[in-house]
């Protein structure tokens, strides 16, 4: 097996130092305590986990350590979910499925440090998940979770996955812990060697990226402050102006964060936006803008000149457009409720941003659990939602002017096949190939198209479609 990134050393001192309460509400007020918690009601749940962990994280009351090992630990579980359920399932005396979610996800997050975290003394983290299910469900159940991890320590480099000869796609599923319907996409698609890297690459520890305001600040000056503040980071391979993180951090504390020097974007959504390519005393219209991290990029290019019409469907994130606007020191940046298939204007735009809802193949490592969640057909039912808004988009921009489609997904349907659906219904647009403005490291056929594996980024999609009559 190969070791993951390992924690930082303050979570790595927590997990070789557990606490345990005297009381059952206590323990679930420990880091390993309220992992458990937040899987179990995730298990039980349709929420997506950052949802559940971020809102946990803001009621808690835990050392900063203790946020990182929580973090570490839920997000780390639902990654490898079926891969150490595979192992579970081969140790556990009975039907693993069946377990209690309590017993089963105290388990998992033992084996998750057990198999990933090379640092961690195996000892300490099966005590603690023992101890846990004790306080808890009593000592019969934490007889059974004792007996199966240690079993699996004296046995842990013996553990025996699908032969990839006899089925490369099983093999590759339960290592890389996929469903096997997106494993067979990506066999198909990229054949065995790529399909392996990508897999991978979703499974990495994503960094955090940092898009520099250039309005308020440069390149070398972010790099000075984070090397001053002693932050590990590296540049972007395919954004000269994005800066990744390498370390865990409240990026909310950061001074630079807070005074708007940078802000959080993915270095692919820069790239659409750069694609786009919007110039002082342009009228943009950005169709699905929350959280705004594209019409705000769009503003600053533009040099706060012109004005950028955010069209949110939810009026509770609003505020989060308003937000990033105000703090990137933005103020042409006007954000509005509506839905992006019914939004009207006496104006035309010269820009449409189209950044549309899809399945979030592309997102893999940030959001382990979408692979859990999504189905096939949601790909198909995304399309059409798709082909609603974009054909919709058609309508709001001038002779001359460009729609943007984007998405987070690496999906063909979702990509390439809408905007040829799109061509095909509207012969006043053209394609214009994106490698007239982008790196053609990161263009395909014409199209933006950045993949997981390749470029240090999110999996993203975009192509620019030109009014020409």
């Amino acid at each position: 097996m190969t070791d993951q990134q390992a924690p930082s050393a303050a979570v790595r001192d927590e997990l070789a130092a557990p606490r345990i309460e005297e009381s059952s509400t206590a323990v679930f007020q420990t880091a390993r305590g309220t992992a458990v918690k937040l899987l179990t009601r995730y298990e039980n749940s349709d929420s997506y986990i950052d949802k559940l962990l971020d809102g946990e994280l803001r009621r808690s009351e835990l050392e900063p350590a203790d946020r990182a090992l929580v973090t570490e630990l839920v997000n780390g579980t639902v990654r490898w979910q079926s891969r150490l359920d595979w192992v579970l399932t081969g140790f556990y005396h009975g039907e693993f499925a069946k377990c209690m979610p309590l017993v089963k996800n105290s388990m998992r997050i033992a084996l998750y440090q057990m198999l990933f975290l090379s640092k961690i003394p195996a000892p300490a983290a099966i005590n603690e998940s023992v101890e846990l299910v004790k306080r808890i469900k009593g000592d019969k159940h934490a007889g059974v979770v004792n007996g199966v991890l240690r079993n699996i320590l004296r046995n842990v480099h013996t553990i025996r996955y699908p032969d990839r000869q006899e089925n490369e796609v099983l093999h590759l599923s339960i290592h890389y812990a996929h469903p096997q319907w997106i494993v067979r996409r990506y066999v198909d698609r990229f054949g065995g060697e790529q399909a392996e890297a990508l897999l991978a690459a979703n499974n990495h520890r994503p960094m955090l990226t940092l898009r520099v305001n250039t309005m308020r600040s440069t390149i070398e000056e972010i790099e000075r402050l984070l090397t001053d503040a002693e932050i590990k980071y590296e540049v972007s391979p395919v954004h000269a102006s994005s800066i990744m993180i390498t370390s865990l951090r409240d990026v909310r504390a950061l001074p630079l964060f807070q005074d708007g020097l940078v802000t959080v974007q993915d270095a692919s959504a820069s790239l659409a936006v750069q694609l786009a390519a919007p110039r002082p005393g342009m009228l943009v219209v950005d169709l699905c803008a929350a959280p705004g991290g594209k019409a705000v990029h769009a503003a600053e290019i533009m040099k706060n000149d012109g004005t950028v019409i955010a069209i949110e469907k939810y009026e509770s994130k609003l505020r989060l457009i308003d937000e990033n606007a105000s703090r990137s020191g933005i103020s042409i940046v006007k954000s509005s409720q509506g839905d992006a298939r019914e939004y009207s204007s006496n104006d035309l735009a010269d820009l449409v941003l189209v950044d549309a809802p899809c399945t979030g193949m592309g997102t893999l490592s940030k959001k382990p659990d979408i692979k859990w969640r999504r189905e096939i057909d949601d790909i198909r039912k995304m399309s059409l939602m798709q082909r609603e808004i974009l054909d919709h988009a058609s309508t709001l921009v001038k002779v001359g002017g460009a729609i943007i489609y984007s998405t987070c997904t690496i999906e063909p349907e979702e990509n390439s096949s809408v905007v040829s659906w799109f061509l095909d219904k509207h012969p006043e647009f053209m394609l214009q190939r994106a490698e007239e403005l982008l790196p053609s490291d990161v263009c395909e056929d014409g199209f933006l198209q950045t993949f997981q594996h390749r470029h240090k980024s999110d999996g993203a999609f975009g192509a620019r479609l030109v009014r020409v009559s």
